[in-house]
This record gives C-alpha cells, structure tokens and sequence, in this order.
C-alpha cells in the first residue's frame, strides 16, 4: 500500500489499453507466429516483441495514419527483418487478430470495482472500430473512450493527452492514469500533470517488450489491477 497516495481525491481513472487492460503481447504473438513458421522461422517470443516495439513506435510518430495502416506497415517490415515474403493476407495478421485479443484475468473484475467508485476512461493507441470488439470485452460501461483517430495523433504525443483532458472536461488534479508502457503512457501523462499508476505486467520477465524501454516516476506501482483495486479500498 501507498500511504503517499490519496485515492480519494479522484473522480476518474483513465486507462491505457491494450497492455494494461487486454493482453496485447500475447495476441501479438499468437497473431505472428503462424505466420513466422509459414515461412519456416521460430525466433524467441523476446526477438519478436523487441523487434516489433521500435517498428510500430516509429510508424506512430509523425502524420496521424489508421492504426489498421500502422500494424501492416509492422508486418511489412518485420517482414523484411526476419527475411521472408508475406502475403497480402499475413500483412493483415495483426488487425485481423486483434478483436479477439483477450483481458488479462484481472481485467473485469477490477473494472468492475472500480466503476462502483469512479468513472472510468479509455485513452488508446486505436482506431474507433477497432475498438469496438474490444469494448465487449471488458464488460464495463466506459464513461470516454479516448482513441488516436480521435486526436490524431498517437501517445506518447502529448496531443492525445491534451485532447484527453479537454474531452474529459475535469481538473486534472481528480484525473489518476493508469497503464503499463511507461514509453507510451508514464511520461506523456506525467508532462500532462496526470498522477500515474505503472501495472509492471512484466515484472520478473526479461527485456522491454513490446514497448520501448524507457524511465520514469509513477505515483504508484502495482504489478496487476487487483492489487491496485486493494490499495484503492483499503483506504
């Protein structure tokens, strides 16, 4: 427990997305793997990730593109990485997959706790329809739904946040941010003014991951939501 931290003081928590709430890693992998052994190749789960991290972040920087664009630009070029030729159909892999990436299994019950005390926020990486199936999911009546389409821009731009928080349309001193990539999320969010909460999905595995490795200072670190809900209804 963080004695440091008045949970009271909040009126909304926002939310990342894919990563904090719904595995994205896993789908990542169970979205590229078939299509690695088509072609004969069996790279580390590591070698995946780490390779796709730098390419999606480097696709999200500039012009604001469809995230659907994005993630075959990705397949595009870990084509070329990993030296073999993909198909119009494996160049879609992700996008296809993606709907059906799952919730961590802390994800909805901790929502669910969570909705009885605060409004709840989604500020993702995605675009409106992609986001559609996955909302489902989460079995959760979200009070925003915050994506890059909307802003036009992808975090850790702090446009999304600025666009955040005006749509929000609160202080944000009421506002708590919570999410797994500190690269995306932890330091725009911190820029913004936001209070922070870092779920170290990761903890205890090796490397960055599926996002960039980067440092900050969250307010709060938890390594899953359910240990976050105990620290918010302890107090």
């Amino acid at each position: 427990m963080n004695p440091l931290v008045d949970f009271n003081k909040y009126r909304v928590l926002t939310f990342d997305c894919y990563g904090t709430l719904i595995d994205w890693e896993s789908g990542i992998l169970a979205a590229i793997r078939p299509v690695l052994a088509q072609h004969g190749l069996d790279p580390s789960d590591r070698d995946i990730l780490e390779t796709y991290a730098p390419i999606e972040a480097k696709h999200e920087e500039g012009e604001h593109l469809s995230y659907r664009l994005i993630l075959r630009m990705v397949m595009a070029e870990m084509s070329l990485r990993f030296a073999f030729d993909a198909s119009p159909k494996e160049l879609d892999c992700l996008s296809a997959a993606l709907p059906n990436w799952k919730p961590f299994p802390d994800t909805v019950a901790a929502l669910k706790k969570l909705k009885s005390r605060y409004k709840l926020a989604v500020i993702s990486n995605i675009d409106d329809d992609l986001f559609e199936a996955t909302a489902r999911r989460l079995e959760v009546p979200l009070d925003w739904v915050i994506t890059a389409q909307q802003a036009g821009a992808y975090k850790p731009s702090g446009k999304v946040f600025a666009f955040a928080l005006d749509k929000i349309g609160l202080p944000r001193e009421q506002i708590l941010h919570v999410a797994q990539s500190v690269y995306h999320d932890i330091i725009p969010a911190r820029d913004a003014g936001l209070d922070t909460v870092w779920v170290n999905r990761r903890a205890g595995l090796k490397g960055s991951g599926a996002t960039l490795a980067a440092s900050a200072t969250p307010d709060v670190v938890v390594t899953d939501l359910e240990s976050l809900v105990d620290q918010i209804f302890a107090q």
